[in-house]
């Protein structure tokens, strides 16, 4: 349960927000190709964070968990790098994120 927390969720998540940016850098400078090897990287990339997350909420139902607060005090448990915003809302959201826990990872006051 941890791993698929902090592997997929965490930092195979980070890939999602990190590349857009990227892929407009790219296109910017005219590296059309590298953009659109960019997209196909952004498509595979959902599909494993998604498996993650189905993983990570099936192990906390198996455990009686609530798998959002569950994800957040995972993070804080093991010490891991809080997830920084903005998102890739988009993405995540294809991936199994809901719109409630990328607002509560946004402003985790």
């Amino acid at each position: 349960m941890v791993r698929m927390a902090l592997v997929p969720r965490l930092l195979e998540a980070r890939g999602l927000d990190a590349t857009p940016p990227i892929r407009a850098r790219l296109a910017q400078a005219g590296d059309e190709a590298s953009a659109r090897l960019l997209d196909i990287i952004l498509h595979d990339e959902i599909g494993h964070v998604g498996l993650g997350d189905a993983w990570f909420r099936r192990l906390c139902g198996e455990r009686g968990l609530e798998a959002e607060p569950t994800y957040r005090e995972l993070l804080t448990i093991y010490g891991a790098p809080w997830p920084q915003a903005p998102f890739n809302e988009a993405a995540r959201l294809a991936a199994g994120f809901s719109t409630a826990e990328l607002a509560a990872l946004a402003h985790p006051d």
